[in-house]
């Protein structure tokens, strides 16, 4: 059975451009955001390593740390990172895993277990569905699965918004509605009354009897 939202993000030990980390306790008490990849030296996702190092400020702001893993030796890592920021402009600071074994592609179950035991001779149409993006909290659940094929490039600025919703809607009883940006309406959820809704928020705008929107909280 494959991973679901609310599962436990499985622990590892791995080798990363930044030395041996283990999963959770490089995670600390903070969000993580771990995406993967399918080979290193493809052009999407060469843009995509990109685009998350333009963004690692705002995950920071966040409190997201940001992970990157292909199925690639570490080593070559760092060759692909001269021509990321070469194409992109911006230079990768963040941590990205060699999986060479392809442990961690099993472990997420990116990969199945007859895949083999090595990334060597593998094509990226080998391992076209080490495609996702995980998103973590602080208590090491998963709380997001986006998986995206080979050649559509990933909307990283759709993660954040989603991290805000995520964290917005841990804190408070409500929930996000479609489309939803930082400041709009939220909708109030189904185990607050109408009274306990006007204690919470104030105020709110009844829809239908199952839709009822606020403004968003801010404390």
């Amino acid at each position: 059975m494959g991973l679901r939202i609310n599962d436990t993000a499985p622990d590892f030990t791995a080798e990363t451009t930044h030395g041996t980390i283990r999963f959770h306790e490089w995670i600390g008490d903070g969000w993580a955001v771990l995406f993967s990849h399918p080979k290193n030296f493809t052009p999407v996702c060469t843009t995509e390593l990109g685009a998350m190092a333009g963004l690692e400020d705002e995950f920071r702001k966040r409190n997201a740390k940001i992970i990157g893993i292909s199925v690639d030796p570490v080593q070559d890592h760092d060759r692909w990172k001269e021509d990321i920021e070469k194409a992109t402009g911006h230079r990768v600071s963040y941590p990205l895993i060699g999986d060479r074994d392809l442990k961690v592609a099993k472990l997420y179950d990116m990969l199945p277990a007859e895949a083999g035991e090595s990334s060597e001779g593998r094509t990226p149409a080998d391992n076209a569905t080490v495609r996702s993006v995980y998103v973590i909290g602080p208590d090491k659940k998963i709380k997001l699965i986006l998986t995206y094929p080979m050649t559509t490039g990933r909307n990283f600025n759709e993660i954040l918004r989603a991290i805000d919703s995520i964290q917005l809607t841990a804190k408070h009883q409500v929930a996000t509605p479609a489309n939803w940006k930082q400041g709009d309406d939220v909708i109030i959820t189904a185990a607050v009354s109408n009274e306990d809704a006007i204690k919470r928020f104030g105020s709110f705008e009844t829809i239908l009897p199952y839709l009822r929107k606020t403004k968003q909280p801010t404390a």
